[in-house]
């Protein structure tokens, strides 16, 4: 009887069907986040649009839970489920360039790096992430913040179009010109109305940038704080500059008399000139003790998106939260501060990424991501290669959190959420814009079929 159901899908697909017991089944049910293990009965790697909707009507009809994975980047593991089907969409990972209108059409299963590869040969970039392994279409669904953010906007601002496999098995596209509810949506909304296929991003020109680290002993973190704080809302937009509380690793290429020890980091890009990046940063690099290590240069901008790469493969051991922060208190900074010395690992950390600038000229209504007047995404990531490290970065993760969070908004960017977090947050996070949210899900999804998500219940 397995078999015939097994067959069922599979004779229907041009892409590869893996079923437990098959010899690559384990490989290719692993997960970017080593503390979770799930075994989903099917996983179905899709090879064009005719194989999402295949599996789709597969999926439905067969009463199965269903995952959707786009990059795979997921930190609590929605790109997979245990006993159901997994519609995976790695090997839809094309892009096409348009040199003249400045667009890419990128297919679901790209990873960032995919994109920056190939808008790069023209002088082209999307705003997206920090990590070239980061799948485009989760990051893309839910917001997208990244180094060229406050100059060109969140991801989804430059979103043109979207393709999209509905829960029925149809399939449609969203714009602002044909099916501008369902656009809304995916603009923010995650991946509940449906499967994107491909995404339409508008680029914009970006070569070579003045970017990298600069790291100073963290007992001086209270004072670059408050300077970075008085800092971002005069500097200039093309500059874009996330904040970290770290601890330098105990490898190279970091200098042997730094190993261990807790740094305060700022993560720059400068999206010019070098001589211009020097001259956008001295205001504030004149307030500031001489750092540890600077290691800016100038560099194409796709080595810059894939700096971290190496630090963080798959399969570590990773849990998360996140808040939109709008102030940064002397207050909160000392809670900041506080628990960052108490870091289980070398590699867990606290980022605050701004999302000013081009971000705030966009209305709260404009599109499903409701936070515009937040000034920095948070997240704090315990984070470890040992299993056995699985609770002690986990509690850190959260007595960390509890610790800031009463400083912060109620709402967190879904991608730094974890599946533990109960639905209020989520309403938080969509604020006004959940109403209309719920009520588009029962119009687009009304049996919660893609429900293995930051999920939003269809209206009732």
């Amino acid at each position: 009887m397995k078999d015939q159901f097994d067959a069922e899908l599979r004779a229907n697909l041009r892409g590869a069907l893996i079923a437990r017991g098959d010899a690559d089944y384990d490989d290719a049910r692993k997960l970017f986040n080593g503390m979770i293990d799930k075994r989903p009965l099917l996983i179905a790697r899709c090879a064009d649009v005719a194989d999402v909707i295949t599996a789709v009507n597969f999926g439905r009809d067969h009463n199965l839970l269903v995952a959707v994975r786009g990059g795979g980047h997921n930190g609590p593991g929605l790109g997979s489920c245990d006993d159901g089907l997994v519609i995976d969409l790695s090997a839809m990972n094309g892009v096409r360039v348009d040199p003249n209108a400045r667009t890419a059409r990128v297919g679901a299963g790209c990873t960032q790096g995919d994109v920056d590869h190939a808008t790069h040969a023209f002088g082209l970039a999307v705003p997206a992430g920090i990590i070239s392994t980061t799948g485009v279409a989760g990051l893309t669904l839910s917001g997208g913040h990244g180094y060229l953010t406050r100059k060109y906007g969140l991801t989804i601002d430059n979103l043109i179009e979207a393709d999209v496999v509905l829960a029925d098995g149809s399939f449609v596209t969203a714009s602002r010109e044909q099916n501008t509810s369902l656009f809304w949506a995916l603009r923010g909304g995650g991946g509940n109305f449906g499967i994107v296929t491909s995404f339409v991003f508008q680029l914009h020109p970006v070569g070579m940038v003045f970017a990298g680290p600069i790291a100073w002993d963290q007992s001086h973190a209270r004072t670059i704080m408050q300077r970075y704080r008085e800092f971002l809302p005069v500097a200039p937009e093309e500059l874009g500059i996330f904040l970290g509380l770290k601890t330098i690793l105990s490898s190279a290429p970091f200098p042997e008399e730094l190993w261990g020890k807790r740094m305060c980091l700022l993560m720059c890009c400068y999206a010019g000139p070098e001589e211009q990046g020097r001259q956008a940063l001295a205001p504030l690099m004149d307030s500031l003790p001489a750092p540890w290590l600077n290691w800016m240069g100038t560099m194409p901008y796709p080595a810059v998106q894939s700096m971290f790469d190496g630090l963080y493969p798959k399969g570590m051991q990773w849990y998360w939260r996140g808040d939109f922060v709008k102030t940064l208190s002397d207050a909160a900074i000392d809670a900041h501060l506080e628990q960052a010395a108490k870091a289980p690992s070398e590699l867990s950390l606290m980022h605050l990424y701004p999302i000013d600038g081009a971000v705030h000229r966009v209305g709260k209504e404009e599109t499903a991501w409701n936070c515009r007047d937040a000034t920095w995404s948070m997240v704090i990531a315990g984070i470890d290669p040992n299993p056995q490290k699985a609770g002690p970065v986990t509690r850190w993760t959260k007595a960390y959190w509890e610790a800031v969070h009463p400083f912060d908004l109620g709402g967190a960017y879904p991608n730094f959420m974890m599946d533990d977090e109960d639905g209020a947050r989520l309403k938080a996070t969509y604020g006004d814009n959940y109403k209309r949210l719920a009520a588009l899900k029962k119009q687009y999804d009304p049996t919660n079929l893609f429900r293995v998500n930051q999920n939003i219940r269809p209206a009732v």
